[in-house]
C-alpha cells in the first residue's frame, strides 16, 4: 500500500493526515473525510477495504491536515474539486467506483453521485452533514472576508468519539471563512437529491454531538429515485469510523459494495 504525497511537506502535516492511495482490483472506493478533519479519521476504513483487494483513494482535502489558518483560504468548491479529481482517477482504472464519506465528506460523496451518475456505483455515508445542525458553526456572516477578519475561528467541533484515548486527527478550531462556504455545498446536495440514482447505505449514531437527525431526514425524504438504507449505531458518537461501531461500518460497507456487483444495481456503465 502506498500513500500519495501532499503539496505540503510531511513535517507540516498533522499525525495521520497524509492521503492514502492503494491500487487493487477493478473495484474502487473513494473515501472523503469531514470538515476540519483529515484522512486520519478514515484511514482504518480505507486500509480495511484495501486489504479486501479494493482500489482505494483517500485524499487530503485542501486546507485540512496542517493548521486551521490554511483552511480559511479554501472553500467548499476546493474540497469538492479535490474529491472529484480522486473520483476521476479511480474511474480511469476501475470498472466501478463506490464513494464513502463521513460528516461533510458525506455531502461531498452525495454531490459526486449526483453530478457523475455514470461513474458512481453506490454511496456509503456515516453521520452525513447536509444542513446546519451544530450552531457552534460560525455561519452567520454573509461575507467571508469580513468573517475571517472579525472572527477568524471559533472553538472546534472535532473528536466526538466515545472510545477512550481516541482523537479525530483534525483541528481544534473552526475556521470561520471556510465554514461560511458550507451552506453552498449543502444547498447543492439538497437540490440535487431527485437526481441521485446510486443506492445509498447510511449509518447514523444515536448519540451524535455534531450532526443531528435533520440531515438523514432530508436524505430519506428527498432521495426518491434510489434505494436508501439506514442503520443506527448505538455505541458511537459522531466520528463513528474511529469508535466502537467502526467494525460494523467497515464490514457493512464491503458487503454493500459486493451486493451491488451481484444485483447489478447502481449507475449504468
Amino acid at each position: 500500500m502506498t500513500s500519495t504525497i501532499p503539496t505540503a511537506s510531511d513535517t507540516a502535516l498533522l499525525p495521520g493526515a497524509a492521503p492514502l492511495s492503494h491500487r487493487g482490483s477493478r473495484v474502487g472506493a473513494l473515501l472523503c473525510h469531514g470538515f476540519t478533519g483529515s484522512p486520519h479519521s478514515m484511514r482504518p476504513w480505507a486500509e480495511y477495504l484495501a486489504e479486501a483487494g479494493i482500489s482505494v483513494e483517500l485524499p487530503l482535502l485542501p486546507g485540512h491536515g496542517t493548521v486551521w489558518q490554511d483552511m480559511n483560504r479554501t472553500t467548499s468548491d476546493d474540497w469538492y474539486a479535490e474529491a472529484e479529481r480522486a473520483l476521476f482517477d479511480l474511474a480511469e482504472r476501475c470498472d466501478e467506483v463506490h464513494v464513502m464519506g463521513l460528516s461533510m465528506g458525506g455531502a461531498l460523496s452525495l454531490r459526486l453521485a449526483q453530478e457523475h451518475p455514470d461513474l458512481v456505483t453506490s454511496v456509503v455515508l456515516v453521520n452525513p452533514s447536509l444542513a446546519l445542525e451544530d450552531y457552534r458553526l460560525p455561519l452567520i456572516a454573509p461575507v467571508r472576508r469580513l468573517a475571517a477578519r472579525l472572527l477568524p475561528s471559533t472553538p472546534g467541533i472535532g473528536s466526538d468519539v466515545s472510545l477512550d484515548d481516541t482523537v479525530e486527527g483534525g483541528y481544534d478550531r473552526v475556521p470561520t471563512a471556510a465554514a461560511a462556504t458550507l451552506p453552498k455545498l449543502w444547498r447543492a446536495v439538497q437540490e440535487g437529491m431527485s437526481g441521485l440514482r446510486a443506492p445509498v447505505l447510511a449509518y447514523r449514531s444515536t448519540q451524535d454531538h455534531v450532526v443531528g437527525p435533520r440531515s438523514l431526514r432530508i436524505l430519506a425524504r428527498r432521495a426518491v429515485n434510489t434505494r436508501v438504507t439506514i442503520h443506527l449505531l448505538r455505541d458511537s458518537y459522531h466520528v463513528a469510523t474511529l469508535d466502537h461501531d467502526a467494525p460494523t461500518i467497515f464490514a457493512g460497507s464491503l458487503a454493500f459494495v459486493r451486493e451491488q456487483k451481484r444485483s447489478g444495481e447502481g449507475a449504468d456503465r
